[in-house]
């Protein structure tokens, strides 16, 4: 019998519980995997806590994961056994030793590239593609603001932006993860629990107000977020480690300069097969090129997921980490 992280009621982490699971036979358009590195999300703590509400109990999290094929069901040509793929979509269902996976959700990996970077890279590092290439397109000479800029998607998107030729501002919570974000390209990081980090901005900017801020953090950080665009820029909330935003009144919107506000979900912007694959492909040349290097910094076993969500929500991890089989 394969195991698998199960949670049967909403909770913090000591609702994920070790069980084992019965995995069937891939059926039409699926391929069985053999999991051997699971990424570590903050979409998993979202669906564990309630947040993102789940259809039912009991229930496996996890969005990505990376191993390798050891079936396929019929209709499946572009894949076969002994095929090292990876992938970060839905449905839940990472946390497991084993997990029956649709065939056209799951990307080959190349040679190259390692389980444990895959698992560490997929989700976090397609989510960077999306925010600098699709949901803003990140030019030579921008200046832009990355929150938790040490974190998993934040030193991604650093090194991204900066390899595009844009200046990257960063907010950290300590010097530690600031010489963390500086090492991947984030010039200016901000320690935000002794700096104001929107007077820091508007200092380094000249004056001037951004074309965009990435901001992952949610209630603490969204109103001055808001203050350090220019007339007509762009916010982009991609999470809430902090807390829910509150509701906002459209004419703040108006009152700060025209501004755009999106709250982009990957999983829209890679819906289709060939989505998936550009997203994943970009991804692949920027870490193959050295533009992007994975920070896979901690590793947890599978079975200690509860572990590993305790420190990522206690802020004590930095860059990508990974639970493995």
């Amino acid at each position: 019998m394969a195991h698998a992280i199960r949670f049967h009621r909403p909770g913090g982490p000591e609702v994920l519980a070790w069980e084992e699971i019965e995995v069937g036979e891939p059926g039409p358009g699926q391929a069985l995997l053999r999991q051997t590195a699971v990424g570590l999300n903050y979409i998993d703590v979202y669906h564990r806590t309630g947040l993102y509400p789940i259809p039912s109990f009991p229930a496996v999290p996890g969005m990505e994961g990376a191993g390798v094929v050891e079936a396929v069901g019929p209709g499946v040509e572009d894949l076969k056994p002994g095929d090292r793929v990876a992938y970060a979509s839905g449905p839940m269902g990472s946390y497991a030793e084993k997990r029956v996976m649709a065939a056209d959700r799951l990307v080959k990996l190349p040679d190259w590239l390692d389980d444990r970077r895959a698992a560490a890279l997929m989700l976090q590092g397609m989510t960077a593609q999306m925010l600098l290439r699709s949901t803003y397109r990140v030019q030579a000479g921008d200046t832009v603001l990355v929150h938790a800029a040490a974190g998993g998607v934040g030193t991604i998107l650093c090194q991204w932006a900066r390899g595009l030729g844009a200046t990257v501002i960063g907010t950290v919570g300590s010097d530690e993860k600031a010489e963390l974000a500086r090492a991947n390209g984030c010039e200016h990081p901000i320690v935000y629990t002794r700096e104001n980090f929107v007077e820091r901005v508007r200092e380094i900017a000249g004056g001037k107000g951004l074309p965009v801020v990435y901001d992952s953090v949610g209630q603490a950080t969204f109103a001055g977020s808001l203050d350090c665009l220019r007339p007509r820029g762009l916010m982009v909330l991609f999470g809430q480690s902090s807390g829910a935003v509150a509701p906002l009144d459209p004419n703040t919107l108006a009152s700060k300069g025209s501004l755009y506000l999106t709250r982009p979900t990957l999983f829209h912007y890679i819906a289709s097969r060939a989505e998936l694959e550009a997203s994943a492909s970009e991804l692949f040349e920027a870490v193959r090129t050295g533009m992007v290097k994975v920070e896979l910094r901690q590793t947890f076993a599978l079975k200690d997921a509860a572990d590993a969500h305790r420190a990522l929500e206690s802020r004590t991890t930095t860059g990508s980490t990974v639970l493995v089989t």
